[in-house]
């Protein structure tokens, strides 16, 4: 019978895990619904026999109404029911970076009472930046430890290459500086702006306006030297015109003449003597005038000169 060898492998080293820091003080986070069934206040009295416990409410941290002071405790215990799992799912992310923040370095977080959670939890806790330690199915725990700080790295705040100087501008030649702001530098080139008139910009134009038009409305007077037509319109509708003269008698008679007897008895009055009335206050107006004044209603006029309303007036 040959010889048999028999090699016997060396068993497989263990899996390292990162040491768990001794007693320290540690959190303990529960709700009114593990108070009320007495899980919350076992955790409590058995954590108390070997360390300081500081109890929260997971309604005060989820809300933020309490800050955990960052790097203050070795462990951080949690127990809640499974539908307060269930309804923490939206808020886990922020609430698991506030018990990273909590933990000191190779601090431990102890999740308690879980079911259905802990198919998501570490998955969570990874994204986080726990390291999950175990995952106890049986018991509904799962224990995630934080890391500890990478070493620092010393960076030299001195540069390793000296920069190049930089050169410094030269001083511009003042002379040059000067001319470049002046007019009448000899360099520029002078350009007489008479010669870019043309003979036609040079004549004055003459002014023209449009025909005049009797039957259009008007809009204005005829101009000085007018050229339209539109004086010579005027004028022949001024001589035309009629002139309403009262008499200053007591029958105060009304009478239509035309401009050419107007201008006649206009030089008449004023060659005559000057007439007076017997209360002498007939020209100043109605407020002056005697009740049995035969002036009464005219307008106020000079004294000696016959009261005459044009056709023309707007008020006639």
């Amino acid at each position: 019978m040959s010889p048999t060898a028999v090699y016997h492998s060396p068993p497989s080293p263990a899996p390292l895990i990162t040491p768990v820091p001794s007693k320290g003080p540690a959190l303990a986070i529960g709700s009114l619904s593990t108070a009320q069934d007495g899980k919350y206040q076992s955790l409590v009295s058995a954590l108390e026999a070997t360390r300081s416990v500081e109890k929260q409410l997971l309604d005060r941290i989820v809300d933020e109404a309490t800050t955990l002071q960052a790097s203050s405790y070795a462990s951080i215990h949690v127990t809640l029911t499974d539908a307060e799992y269930q309804s923490l799912t939206p808020k886990l992310p922020a609430f698991l970076a506030q018990l990273f923040s909590g933990l000191s370095p190779l601090g431990t977080l102890h999740l308690l009472n879980l079911s259905s959670a802990i198919q998501i939890l570490p998955s969570e806790l990874t994204l986080t930046g726990f390291h999950v330690l175990s995952t106890m199915n049986d018991e509904g725990t799962i224990i995630a430890q934080k890391p500890a700080h990478a070493p620092a790295v010393s960076l030299s705040l001195k540069s390793q290459s000296t920069p190049a100087a930089v050169p410094l501008r030269k001083r511009a030649d003042p002379a040059k500086k000067k001319a470049l702001w002046t007019l009448n530098s000899p360099a520029a080139s002078h350009i007489d702006a008479e010669a870019l008139l043309t003979p036609e910009d040079k004549a004055r134009p003459i002014p023209t306006c449009e025909p005049v038009n009797a039957t259009a409305p008007r809009r204005k007077k005829a101009c000085k030297n007018c050229t339209c037509g539109l004086a010579e319109l005027e004028e022949e509708e001024r001589n035309n015109s009629k002139v309403v003269l009262i008499d200053g008698s007591q029958t105060g008679e009304a009478t239509e003449i035309s401009q050419a007897d107007r201008e006649r008895l206009i030089n008449a009055a004023k060659a005559a003597p000057k007439a007076t009335s017997s209360c002498g206050s007939c020209f100043l107006g109605d407020a002056f005038r005697c009740a049995s004044c035969p002036y009464l209603g005219l307008p106020a006029f000079k004294p000696g000169e016959k009261v005459e309303i044009d056709f023309g007036m707007d008020d006639i």
